[in-house]
């Protein structure tokens, strides 16, 4: 009995050991793969740092491509697009007018009534629509045909306090957020599409003949009396408040920037002179480009992966519509090679643009113990279940990363319009107030992303500078910019004062 004791005891011994070299085993293959996930996103933090030296540099090489871009047309990646608004609204207008504003997944249609001086905007009333996703990459017809027919709907609903004096055509500024080679105060042709939009036929085209040929086909009787950027109704929509706002930027899906140029700083302007000696121009930063950003394979593979390959570089590292993008795809090599979510890659990762901003934003915002809401969104979106942790603490830091590379680049690209208008530093004493206008839902929702924007942008000017520079969140300026232009450059402006 001894020796089977013996031999039972040493077999099961044995077999313990087996067992317990198995899970040792299985230990530290998990723990090479976790020390491998965490090899990649120190990997990618380090490729996205931006310390303060390399953002200056980002900044000077933004006011180079300005001047290249006010030089000569073609002259830079920037378009620098004269936006034929060379005098802002001043308060003293009266009357009602409407705007359309299209700059992404959705359009706005606005209503506004203006009391003139000190009354300003009297009421504002908007509705917001969907654009169906197979209309961004159909026909021009056919987005602009269902465009004019919402806003018939709309003007159909009106009470008979908004009905105009009879021979009087509504007159509405329309905000078209794409690049546009603008012609007049109310005509452009379209230079390309951004954003997710493709429709070929559209481009070299006048958007507002479009929109114009569409109204009419609705047999709505409006006259579109502005075209604008929304980032130039933005600054026209921050001034009308504040005259010391000098320029606009737009954080949302996309990105862009505006702002108050000398007219004699414009060499490539050759028009009617500027009666007040200012033009505001459309910069379309989303195109800028640079050797001092700090692009990763992921950028560059996602770039060449989209509908514009090589364009809007800028856009896709600092705005709403690629930064969940960006993160996917990260999550999807650490899934891929360090098995991150187990032995396969959940199907709803490898799906492009399947994790978006919002949910970027709310999983870095989640301040429970337990990361629940990080949780919850992994489940819900990606259908991934299960998840440590420490797992969970990987996902925020990588929002982190992403949301804090893009909200120092554009506080550099403010730095960079500040520089190309002087105002970046204190002359003298001088303690001259510069206000930019900032709007975009990235900008309005996502509060870590605008907190390092405003520390950014202080540590890049210095305290004393900074002091002379305010930040203003101008809600829904694009909208109500495009209105208060219909109205400064209203038809019938030059017969209501005679």
């Amino acid at each position: 009995m001894g020796k089977v004791t013996v031999v039972v005891v040493c077999v099961a011994a044995a077999a313990a050991g087996v067992a317990a070299a198995v899970v040792v085993r299985r230990r530290m293959k998990r723990e090479g793969k976790w020390a491998k996930a965490v090899g990649i996103v120190k990997e990618f933090e380090e490729k996205c740092g931006t310390p303060a030296a390399k953002l200056k540099q980002v900044a000077d090489a933004m006011t180079v491509e300005m001047h290249a871009g006010l030089a000569s047309e073609g002259g830079s990646k920037l378009k620098m697009i004269i936006s034929y608004v060379d005098s802002l609204p001043t308060g003293d207008e009266t009357g009602i007018f409407y705007a359309l504003d299209l700059g992404g997944t959705n359009f706005r249609v606005l209503r506004v009534q203006l009391g003139g001086k000190d009354a300003g905007i009297v009421n504002q009333e908007f509705e917001e629509v969907s654009i169906p996703s197979h209309l961004m990459t159909g026909t021009t017809d056919g987005l602009f045909d269902y465009i004019a027919a919402e806003l018939a709907k709309y003007v159909l609903q009106e009470g008979q306090e908004f009905q105009l004096p009879p021979g009087r055509q509504r007159e509405l500024g329309f905000t078209f957020s794409f690049p546009v080679m603008q012609t007049s105060i109310n005509s452009g042709t379209l230079v390309r599409w951004t954003k997710g939009f493709n429709i070929d036929d559209t481009v070299g085209r006048d958007v507002v003949a479009e929109l114009t040929k569409a109204m009419r086909r609705q047999a709505l009787e409006m006259n579109v009396s502005a075209l604008v950027n929304d980032t130039v109704g933005t600054l026209a929509g921050g001034r009308y408040t504040n005259k010391d706002v000098v320029a606009s930027v737009i954080l949302g899906t996309g990105t862009n920037a505006a702002y108050v140029e000398r007219a004699q700083a414009i060499p490539k302007w050759h028009g009617v002179p500027s009666k007040s000696g200012e033009m505001v121009v459309n910069m379309e930063w989303g195109n800028f480009r640079s050797s001092h950003l700090p692009l990763t394979e992921y950028d560059l593979a996602m770039d060449t992966d989209s509908l514009n390959p090589g364009e809007q570089i800028f856009e896709k590292m600092i705005s709403g519509m690629y930064l969940g993008e960006i993160i996917r795809r990260i999550l999807c090599r650490m899934a891929e090679e360090a098995a991150f979510f187990g032995d396969t890659v959940p199907p709803k990762l490898k799906v492009p643009f399947a994790l978006r901003t919002p949910e970027i934003s709310a999983m870095h915002h989640d301040q429970s113990s337990d990361l629940k809401v990080v949780e919850t969104k992994l489940k819900d979106i990606l259908e991934i279940c299960n998840t440590s942790l420490r797992m969970r603490k990987t996902i925020v830091e990588l929002c982190n990363i992403v949301a804090t590379r893009g909200a120092r680049l554009a506080a550099a690209g403010i730095l960079g319009i500040l520089k190309k208008m002087g105002r970046d530093v204190v002359r003298d004493g001088e303690r001259q107030k510069a206000v930019i206008a900032l709007d975009g839902g990235l900008y309005e929702h996502y509060n870590e992303y605008r907190k390092c924007l405003v520390n950014t942008l202080e540590e890049l000017l210095g305290e004393e500078v900074y002091k002379t520079i305010d930040i203003e969140h101008a809600k829904d300026g694009s909208g109500i910019g495009a209105a208060l232009l219909a109205a400064s450059h209203s038809h019938y402006v030059s017969a209501d004062s005679s």
